[in-house]
């Protein structure tokens, strides 16, 4: 949510913002109500103060024991209209406020202009694999580790049912991941896989991204579409401490969405489902180092993926690639040589004061003063079905009959076998 004193002084900016990620923007809708607004607090203000004149003249009157009807009548209905007003007021207040959440944040100076075509790679790492035979893609080297068939009969299309060496080695990464993050500092959290609108507000799902959600009508409550919803909300309406400055975060969810299949893109194998398993990563910082967090929190993910010897890409996100809620973000990607494509495996995103306003996430500075917002980042550490349909297709090899417990095996010798703490 953007600051209204900047919807206020500068809205030519919110609507230049709004154009580079293709949102619409009811910049004058809320200019007007807001106008408005201020008018009638103005006047209520007013009929405020002539109805405790009018209460004093009353008082006064009736002490020298004077007529005082003609200003009891007046000061009647003075309140009749306040009341009015205040009603009045009232509803454009509900407006402005379902207005504010459909701005989308303001991209960083930094972020390239453009659609998807102006995206930046900023490093590449590792190179494309050669094979002296043609590659293939996932969902053929995974069968019988890899059942569609089997998640289709119990749950529909784009479902994944992982079986044996598969799903050990599903269950094995996200293990490493999250002790891979703890060990560098960040707590972890074992969150509800269940959100109230009030939480997808905070981080900008609601109401952008609604129809997207899995919802459960009769409670108010969804499927969460990504970690970063209920570890955010772990602090939502908390005021921290300046020294508490930076909470470092991870925590393992399932993530359900309903887009999958569309905007036309290949809906294949582990590509794009509508469950998948992710740890994320959630870190909350003063205003004063989020970009540098930001960073840090990419070479984070990065690690991840230079221990078990991937070739990725990090790309630097233009305007129109932005989701509504990020200033700025890097997405990492994968080659999937059977694929012949990049596979986004992690975003990295920070949303500056964004989701903390929406969810009133503050912090008390150390020197005195008010409470400021705290600045949120987030990114996924890492997303699962591409890490593995990437992991298959880029070490694969002919003639192996049991390829995922071949995969297993692979993944095991760069991260070892795991132990229990």
């Amino acid at each position: 949510m953007l600051d209204r004193d900047l919807l206020r002084t500068d809205p030519e900016r919110v609507r230049e913002a709004a154009m580079s990620k293709n949102e619409p923007c009811p910049i004058e809708e809320w200019l007007g109500l807001d106008a408005k607004r201020r008018t009638l607090v103005f006047e209520i203000d007013e009929l405020r103060k002539k109805r405790n004149e009018l209460s004093k003249a009353v008082s006064s009157a009736k002490k020298q024991g004077r007529d005082a009807s003609e200003q009891m009548d007046e000061s009647r209905r003075t309140g009749e209209r306040i009341a009015l007003l205040e009603k009045e007021a009232s509803a454009i207040d509900a407006a402005l406020a379902g207005l504010d959440l459909r701005f989308p944040n303001i991209p960083d100076p930094d972020v390239p202009k453009g659609d998807a075509s102006a995206n930046e790679v900023v490093r590449q790492v590792g190179e494309k694999q050669s094979f002296d035979f043609e590659p293939k893609p996932h969902w053929e080297l995974l069968r019988g580790g890899l059942d569609p068939e089997a998640a289709g009969r119990i749950a529909g299309s784009n479902f994944i049912l992982l079986r044996g060496s598969a799903a050990a080695l599903q269950r094995r990464l996200i293990s490493w991941m999250i002790d891979t993050h703890t060990r560098s500092g960040m707590q972890e959290v074992w969150a509800p896989f269940l959100a109230r609108s009030e939480s997808m507000t905070t981080t900008a799902q609601l109401p952008k991204l609604e129809a997207d959600m899995y919802r459960l009508e009769n409670d108010d409550l969804y499927l969460v579409p990504t970690g970063e919803v209920p570890i955010t909300n772990l602090y939502r309406e908390a005021i921290l401490d300046e020294s508490d400055l930076p909470v470092k975060l991870c925590g393992y969810t399932p993530c359900f969405r309903r887009e999958a299949g569309s905007y036309g893109r290949e809906t294949r194998g582990l590509n794009r489902v509508h469950q998948f398993e992710k740890v994320e990563m959630v870190w909350l910082t003063h205003p004063d180092r989020s970009a540098e967090a930001h960073l840090e929190m990419l070479a984070q993910a990065e690690t991840l993926l230079q221990k078990l010897g991937l070739t990725y890409r990090v790309v630097l996100l233009a305007t129109g690639d932005l989701s509504f809620a990020a200033a700025k973000c890097f997405d990492i990607e994968l080659w999937a040589p059977g694929q012949n494509a990049w596979l986004e495996v992690s975003s990295v995103s920070n949303f500056r004061d964004f989701q903390a306003r929406r969810g009133m996430i503050r912090y008390k500075p150390s020197g005195g003063g008010k409470p400021r917002l705290v600045h949120t980042l987030n990114g996924s550490g890492l997303a699962l079905p591409r890490l593995i349909a990437a992991l298959a297709e880029q070490f694969q090899a002919p003639g192996i009959p049991d390829y995922p417990s071949f995969l297993l095996d692979q993944v095991t010798q760069r991260i070892g076998p795991g132990q229990s703490k």
